[in-house]
């Protein structure tokens, strides 16, 4: 038998990356996908044409420094081009990112349970990911984050709100974290789901970036944006931090569609934040239906409740496909349910009412 080279070590100890599945179909009965975090209205008026306008180009390479959409975003956030770097959401850049600055031997620290692709992202570089666990409500420790940090640490990452738990950190809470974080250490502020929080004192990733230039901010145009499937998201960081993230970057990463269609969602925000209105109505009507049923649930603040289910997490996701709803279960630590439709989240809580595990 012929010898086949095998990958790194660091490879062959990859966690696995378990997307959403979609649920099956169910004769006489409407299903509904709970799994993904997805924006369930269609896309924004004007974004089809755009996507349209863009795919008749589709011979041709897109625009590799992503020109209109880095025109598009300093406009809107207030910041020059050169403190912006996209990619294939804004998982990639965080890739790039890890690629840019960590090596074996170097940590990163990161809550934990959070966004499954942080022990990925950081495992495939060949760095240790230091997780730190989350309080018993769902949020990030920052006390315990910033003793977790070490000479060896070069990034830490703040899930702000948590993904998968739903609880959002405070303005004034990260101020004072970055600012107790050694100046060897890249402080990445997560706000993938942003446009969803609803607190008193919400985080300004961008606020944070200009009084700590250490800070890099993720954000995405995946969730509230509706362009999950284009896959596009960004970096607004230091300069010469936004140029190691783009010089990892895979090259034409970001399409000519995805570019057009981020363009075209920028111009239609009156649009946008009518929907995300909605869908935070719908997730507050969510929470507060199952906190009446006795559920436990942290205050959610993205556009998902977390029920830590432990060890029932199985039976309950095995029971909502029994309702034609497909949840995302963590084994054996709880399962995410999006916001989906009015109709989705009503038959959720009437599943849940009637779920005892």
């Amino acid at each position: 038998m012929a010898h086949i080279p095998t990958p790194r070590a660091a490879v062959t100890t990859l966690p696995p990356y378990v997307p959403g599945r979609p649920p099956t179909p169910r004769p006489g009965l409407t299903t509904y996908k709970l799994s993904s975090n997805e924006n369930p209205y269609p896309p924004l008026p004007g974004v089809v044409e755009a996507a349209t306008r863009a795919v008749a180009q589709m011979n041709r390479y897109p625009d590799m420094g992503c020109t209109g959409l880095y025109a598009a975003l300093a406009e809107r956030l207030g910041v020059a081009t050169d403190h912006l770097a996209a990619g294939t959401g804004s998982v990639a850049v965080l890739y790039h990112l890890l690629q840019a600055y960590c090596e074996a031997g170097d940590e990163v620290v990161f809550a934990w349970r959070s966004f499954e692709a942080y022990p990925i992202a950081v495992t495939v570089t060949g760095a240790t990911a230091v997780q730190v666990p989350l309080t018993h409500d769902g949020r990030h420790d920052l006390d315990a984050m910033a003793a977790a940090i070490t000479d060896r640490t070069r990034i830490v990452v703040l899930c702000t709100p948590n993904n998968p738990t739903g609880p959002a950190l405070t303005h004034a809470e990260v101020d004072a974290f970055c600012a107790r974080v050694p100046a060897h250490v890249l402080v990445v502020v997560d706000e993938a789901y942003r446009e969803f929080v609803r607190t008193a004192d919400p985080v300004d990733g961008l606020a944070l970036h200009r009084t700590h230039p250490r800070v890099v901010v993720l954000r995405t145009f995946a969730k509230a944006y509706g362009l999950a499937g284009f896959r596009v998201g960004y970096a607004v960081a230091a300069p010469e931090v936004a140029a190691a993230i783009r010089a990892c970057a895979l090259p034409f990463g970001v399409s000519s569609v995805a570019q057009a269609a981020a363009v075209a969602s920028l111009d239609a925000e009156e649009a946008l934040l009518e929907r995300v209105d909605a869908l935070v109505a719908e997730r507050d009507r969510v929470y507060a239906g199952l906190r009446a049923q006795g559920w436990d649930v942290p205050e959610p603040q993205g556009n998902f409740v977390w029920l830590a289910l432990g060890d029932r997490t199985g039976d309950f996701a095995a029971a909502a496909e029994g309702a034609g709803l497909v949840v995302r279960p963590f084994a054996g630590d709880g399962a995410r349910v999006s916001i989906g439709e009015p109709e989705a989240n009503s038959r959720l809580l009437e599943m849940c009412a009637r779920w005892s595990g």
